[in-house]
């Protein structure tokens, strides 16, 4: 796993943040050291979709990155036959995702592909994940993903969504940053990373509150919702189409 030193040199102007090549080489080291749970989170979640998956139908996994869940709900299948839909924009991402499952066997169920999660078509799918990618779409494009998803989902089916957050309370919100940019530091990352990545982050992820994902959830059509996970200001929900 190469080591993520993307910002430990200042740059001016520095560029925004986008997931080129140099990222996608040391995206797994960046993820790690800077989402708290990951890991866990992603084991939970392939179980979940694993209980929520039926025979027959279509999994998505929209903004998959380089295959991270993919990876893990195939070892929790197992054997279990299923039909994945992995999609993203960025073409270094698809194409490490592609190369990874090269080297890993059952992998003619997990189709990648590079394209705009906004514009496909959701074809009969029973689980749909969203893990740290909504908060890369402009805000009214959320509503239109959400409400795309609900449609398409079968009876019974789940959304599962993992995002960065921030508090309502002002107060509250800079306590939270304090503790994750405690994370961070005890991962190694240095005063001039955390504040070059938070620059180059700058409108380029726009996080939002836990009410307003709940909101919008609910504003789709979706009546059990579950926030199942939460750490300061990351969270992850399961909402389930009656």
């Amino acid at each position: 796993m190469a080591k993520d030193t993307l910002f430990s040199q200042g740059k001016n102007p520095l560029p925004p943040f986008e997931f080129n090549e140099q990222v996608v080489e040391v995206f797994d080291d960046m993820i790690e050291r800077s989402v708290p749970l990951y890991r866990e989170a992603l084991r939970r979640q392939a179980a979940l979709a694993a209980h929520f998956y039926r025979e027959g139908s279509r999994l998505y996994d929209l903004g998959c990155s380089n295959g991270n869940f993919g990876v893990v709900f195939l070892q929790t299948m197992g054997p279990r036959d299923f039909q994945m839909d992995a999609v993203d924009n960025s073409p270094p991402m698809i194409a490490a995702y592609r190369k990874r499952l090269a080297h890993l066997s059952g992998t003619e169920r997990i189709r990648p592909q590079e394209a705009d999660i906004q514009h496909i078509a959701l074809d009969n799918p029973s689980v749909v994940v969203l893990n740290l990618t909504l908060q890369f779409l402009h805000p009214r494009q959320r509503d239109d993903l959400i409400d795309k998803i609900h449609c398409a989902l079968v009876s019974g089916g789940a959304l599962l969504i993992t995002e960065k957050i921030v508090h309502s309370d002002p107060g509250m919100a800079t306590l939270q940053q304090r503790f994750y940019y405690d994370f961070k530091r005890e991962n190694g990352y240095s005063e001039l990373e955390i504040s070059q990545k938070r620059e180059a982050l700058e409108n380029v992820l726009i996080p939002e509150t836990v009410e307003s994902h709940g909101n919008r959830l609910k504003r789709a059509g979706f009546r059990k919702i579950d926030l199942w996970l939460k750490w300061f200001n990351f969270a992850s929900w399961l909402a389930i189409k009656e």
